[in-house]
């Protein structure tokens, strides 16, 4: 593999590169902004600072949904983006490996293939790994010897929950709950309970400080639009309220893993229960998640200290030991 490798985890909320020459992982929202229909004026964090903020002739979006390529043309220009500066430019004849859901259709697949292949970045070569294969691997778990895994990766607009064995996917299911479902219901919880209106990003802001701010006993701080006044205003929420209005997506998420163990093979049950689950994923950090997945299976749960970037660690670890090699398959 080419020194000047690159491994890349599309995210809907965020973008993961590594690059093999420096070593380095680069992380930025996958989001671009586009002025009147055709210039490019910000991407990644930029565009991001720019959201819900824009003026009507700015669009701020992002690329992915649901865990596949909504709009490649965006997507291409922003994988480009993100790879000249990362090289300052000099990306061509690079080799690129891309992480893809499993559960996803023959057309999709290919739509990960075609984002390098069908753009000017001139890659020598283009390939493709399972994220849950990834993910494991990401997480220090020798794939290709273990004997059942069980994966649960929370991400923005999905979880994708899998069972490993043998460097292979035994059973794999896509849930369409995440991140931005539990903004969602942040959001609706804040309108209904303060009758104040707030926008995504301060409901993803409050969502990641619930548990210390439970710890500290302390309410959170948000700034939104008085329902009733339509003025702007300062609010207070409770973490204990705003954690109950996530408990039914716990409950849908743990419900699905105890639906995809009790189709398990016995054997690899059994090596489930021996190891336990890994939850990872950046929904993963949000607070009482992983012990309800815990309280609701009886079984022990596993966690990362890096749970956003697991994916990303994984593809690395492809890249640099060639024992993982065969892991991966061209589209």
């Amino acid at each position: 593999m080419a020194n000047n490798a690159f491994g890349i985890d599309l995210g809907t909320s965020k973008i993961c590169i590594y690059n093999h020459e420096k070593k380095r992982v680069f992380v930025e929202r996958n989001m671009i902004a586009i002025e009147n229909k055709k210039n490019v004026i910000a991407y990644g964090d930029s565009a991001y600072e720019m959201f819900e903020k824009a003026p009507d002739n700015i669009v701020v979006s992002a690329p992915l949904n649901n865990g596949v390529i909504s709009d490649i043309k965006n997507m291409q220009d922003l994988l480009r983006l993100f790879v000249s500066e990362i090289t300052k430019g000099n990306y061509k004849n690079s080799d690129y490996i891309l992480s893809i859901p499993h559960d996803v259709t023959d057309v999709e697949r290919r739509a990960f293939g075609e984002l390098i292949e069908d753009s000017s970045m001139k890659a020598r070569n283009v390939s493709v790994v399972e994220k849950s294969i990834a993910c494991a691997l990401g997480l220090n778990i020798d794939v290709k010897s273990s004997q059942g895994v069980m994966v649960v990766d929370v991400g923005y607009n999905t979880t994708e929950i899998s069972i490993l064995s043998f460097g292979g996917i035994v059973k794999s299911k896509l849930v369409k709950i995440g991140g931005n479902k539990f903004d969602d219901l942040i959001k609706a919880t804040v309108r209904k309970e303060y009758n104040v209106h707030i926008g995504s990003k301060s409901a993803e802001s409050i969502k990641m400080q619930i548990g210390d701010l439970k710890r500290a006993g302390e309410k959170g701080v948000v700034y939104g639009r008085n329902v009733a006044s339509g003025l702007p205003v300062e609010c207070f929420v409770d973490p204990v309220v705003m954690e109950n209005c996530l408990k039914e997506s716990f409950l849908t998420i743990t419900d699905n893993v105890k639906e995809l163990l009790e189709s398990t093979p016995p054997e690899i049950g059994a090596n489930i229960f021996k190891t336990g689950i890994y939850i990872t994923g950046g929904g993963s950090l949000v607070s009482n998640l992983c012990q309800n997945v815990a309280n609701g299976t009886g079984l022990k749960v596993n966690t990362s200290d890096n749970a956003e970037s697991s994916v990303i660690f994984g593809i690395a670890e492809i890249i640099r030991n060639k024992k993982y090699r065969n892991l991966t398959f061209e589209v």
